[in-house]
């Protein structure tokens, strides 16, 4: 289940995913409001039967200025997006893992949000608050069988990173393939070790 403000976006991912042979559906929905990530939830159970996985992965820059100079209404949209979504949407996910007692959820993170760095402002405020979100959430879910984690991907050519380092070069950067790989292998592997599988992160293509 695909969800994104932007049609375009939803649009051009699905589209990657039917031509690869797979299937997915697309919600375009705004997770920052509380009632649209119950929504998203609801409708995911509702079609699949259940809840395994969520990835949080929505998020926006914001200036990219001092917190002295910082507009107010790009914090409060910032956090709203970033923080507050990421909560909604980790919230009712949570509610369905618990009765299930087993899932994974997986916010991406960012190296700004473990040290915080000038001219980073709400963003990387955000991102703090996100990986104590994820700490809080892991403790609390644990004896329910619920995984909680996050995940920095690093530097990677993405619209988000050209838009913060304008002058960098994009070639000398990871593909979202690279990073998206290692997601992949991280669910398998956090998935087999709650079944009491073995796993081998190399038989992972």
């Amino acid at each position: 289940m695909l969800c994104s403000r932007t049609r375009s976006e939803l649009d051009a991912t699905l589209a990657a995913i039917e031509s690869a042979g797979g299937e997915a559906v697309a919600r375009r929905l705004d997770i920052g409001r509380p009632g649209q990530a119950r929504m998203l939830v609801d409708q995911t159970v509702r079609r699949y039967g259940r809840l395994d996985l969520l990835i949080n992965n929505a998020g926006i820059l914001g200036p990219r200025v001092a917190l002295t100079a910082y507009p107010l209404g790009d914090w409060r949209e910032v956090l709203r997006i970033n923080l507050s979504g990421t909560f909604y949407v980790s919230r009712e996910a949570a509610r369905i893992m618990e009765r299930q007692r087993n899932g994974c959820i997986i916010s991406i993170s960012s190296s700004v949000g473990r040290q915080g760095r000038a001219g980073w402002g709400a963003y990387a405020v955000s991102k703090f608050g996100v990986e104590g979100l994820t700490q809080v959430l892991a403790d609390e879910l644990r004896s329910f069988g619920v995984r909680v984690l996050t995940f920095n991907p690093g530097g990677t050519w993405t619209s988000m990173r050209a838009a913060a380092y304008p002058d960098e070069d994009p070639l000398q950067l990871r593909p979202p393939d690279v990073p998206a790989q290692a997601l992949l292998r991280l669910v398998l592997r956090t998935s087999l070790e709650h079944s009491g599988r073995g796993f081998n992160l190399q038989s992972v293509p």
